[in-house]
């Protein structure tokens, strides 16, 4: 099957891409960083306008959707801009209301979160995963343990990361919204829609650093040519290309399966594996041939390569993503 994004999507890519850079988003990501969330908060706002939230919420609570193509096409965009915030536990919370049954619930919550007006996280508590991506910044923190939704009442010191822009804190205590069997079939819809987004935005993310360390290697010398023009070079970009090529129909094909309605679990697995290994892998290409300036604070680059890591780790682990994609595998 050979499948390529309409006119209308394509068209909705670079509308993003255009907004995204118009703004000052490395202002707003380091601001993010120290805790100021006002840029942020800015660029959230045009972002709602744009219709991204809504594209997680069905229209029949002033949403776009649920449409996952088009939201694995906006999380590209997002993550080759870098934006901060959570982006990805915000579409998975208006997931998991949207499916948890709960009219009440979703007519309280899904408007608000279409709208841009409340930005939502979402921690689903397990021993490895006990944090809530920007608790500190976000108008609800909902907290599913087992089979219990709750919203968290506030959330505790923000742990460190290896990606500054990203603050993970422990939410603390709330109020039970909803209990029972529901919850957990709900949860494991939000798990399955953040993997799919968290995929998306490791794919832009790994472009932004490709076509970053191109553009650097055409311009940096080295014994009187551009390094660039260098076999070693080439090849290290080449592979780095091919890695991120074949994770972009991995992420389409998940969004398809997950848009269809039949079980994503293995498509979503495979495509969250494959662009986060291959983001990390432009990540390690573009610190080396910089000649590891990409660490410094003040390159730019450095607040793209240090959300490579963190990106491939959230919302399953390559090891968990691997496994996944084996159960139930003919082997």
């Amino acid at each position: 099957m050979r499948f390529l994004l309409d006119d209308e999507q394509r068209e909705f890519a670079r509308t993003l891409d255009g907004m995204l850079g118009s703004y000052d988003t490395m202002g707003a990501v380091r601001a993010w960083a120290s805790g100021d969330h006002a840029p942020g908060r800015a660029l959230w706002d045009r972002l709602a306008q744009a219709g991204v939230f809504a594209l997680a919420v069905p229209e029949q609570h002033d949403g776009l959707g649920p449409l996952p193509l088009e939201l694995a096409v906006a999380f590209t965009e997002l993550g080759r801009h870098a934006v901060p915030g959570p982006l990805v536990e915000t579409v998975a919370a208006a997931a998991l209301l949207d499916r948890l049954g709960d009219e009440a619930a979703a007519a309280d919550w899904l408007p608000v979160i279409a709208s841009g007006k409340t930005v939502a996280s979402l921690c689903l508590l397990s021993p490895d995963s006990p944090y809530a991506l920007d608790a500190d910044a976000a108008d609800a923190v909902f907290v599913v343990d087992g089979d219990t939704l709750r919203l968290a009442e506030s959330a505790g010191p923000v742990q460190p990361s290896a990606d500054p822009a990203r603050r993970p804190a422990r939410p603390v205590g709330g109020s039970v919204l909803a209990r029972g069997p529901e919850v957990v079939a709900a949860a494991a819809y939000a798990a399955d829609v953040a993997a799919l987004a968290t995929a998306a935005q490791a794919l832009g993310l790994g472009r932004a650093l490709l076509a970053r360390t191109v553009e650097y290697v055409r311009q940096r010398p080295q014994f009187g040519v551009a390094i660039g023009s260098f076999q070693a070079v080439k090849h290290r970009l080449a592979d780095t290309l091919l890695a991120l090529e074949f994770a972009q129909p991995l992420v389409h094909s998940a969004a398809l399966a997950l848009a269809s309605g039949r079980a994503p679990a293995r498509e979503i697995a495979a495509a969250k594996v494959t662009a986060g290994e291959a983001a990390y892998a432009a990540s390690r290409t573009a610190l080396q041939l910089h000649g590891a300036l990409g660490y410094t604070d003040e390159l730019d680059l450095s607040l793209w390569i240090r959300k490579a890591r963190p990106l491939r780790d959230a919302w399953g682990t390559p090891a968990a993503c691997r496994a996944r994609v084996l159960q139930g595998a003919d082997i």
